[in-house]
């Protein structure tokens, strides 16, 4: 998450909230700030007047986008969360990662053999793993990513695909891996391979990337990227409507 600096305020709307409701201290890169009791932790960053540029995502715990390094004043020991779903405590540090630069491989899907062989070709690290679980206690979403990664070395990929199907790819568990692997992209590949094996490709799917390429839907893209931001939200509460969901 990438966060703005230059901040606007408004103090009195700050302080009659301060005044209705309990504060308490949060550290954002260091500087400390007083926020409401309660707040998630993207909440907070934007009660503390920040402007999130980046990271924001879907702000549903869907993403990965907002990871959050979180640490205790009186503890030493860090902890992971999403900020749009971490409830802000009182002396936390936090620090956001709108991105981690984990080992991601090239491949061709088509022209690679759905083997053990082809993962630790492109993988190699994924021999270096010391089973120290700190994948798995980095993970926001509570997936036991040791588990998959072993699962991965023995070939049994129904597992890697059961136990890493929630993984948001949100990255904590690369950043934290002592052996420099990268849990995420590692068992991306497997899904993908397990797919191709088991699933035929979609007569619907190549249909639809068939009448992208022809451009059938090039005017009607052209006529959002025309509309104000009026125009867009009237549309979207009409096609919610139409639908029966709730707007």
């Amino acid at each position: 998450m990438t966060i703005d600096d230059h901040r606007e305020t408004n103090e009195d709307a700050r302080g009659e909230t301060a005044q209705s409701q309990t504060m308490i201290p949060i550290y954002v890169l260091g500087k400390r700030y007083e926020v409401p009791q309660g707040l998630t932790i993207m909440k907070a960053l934007e009660y503390a007047g920040h402007t999130l540029k980046r990271g924001c995502g879907c702000r549903g715990g869907a993403c990965g986008a907002c990871a959050t390094v979180i640490r205790h004043t009186d503890k030493y020991r860090l902890q992971v969360g999403l900020a749009c779903q971490t409830v802000a405590e009182p002396d936390t540090h936090l620090l956001q990662l709108p991105y981690v630069p984990a080992h991601k491989a090239i491949y061709d899907l088509d022209r690679l053999p759905p083997d053990e062989a082809s993962i630790t070709a492109l993988y190699p690290e994924l021999l270096r793993c010391m089973g120290c679980n700190t994948c798995t206690r980095s993970c926001p979403m509570d997936l036991e990513v040791m588990n998959y990664v072993g699962a991965t070395l023995r070939g049994d990929w129904d597992q890697v695909v059961d136990l890493s199907m929630e993984c948001l790819m949100c990255g904590m568990c690369a950043a934290r891996c002592p052996a420099e692997l990268a849990p995420f992209n590692i068992a991306l590949l497997v899904r993908r391979m397990r797919g191709r094996q088991r699933y035929a490709p979609s007569p619907d799917l190549r249909q639809r990337l068939a009448d992208i390429s022809a451009g059938v839907f090039d005017d009607e893209l052209q006529q959002l990227k025309d509309m104000n931001r009026e125009k867009l939200q009237e549309r979207f509460y009409h096609h919610q409507k139409s639908k029966g969901a709730a707007v």
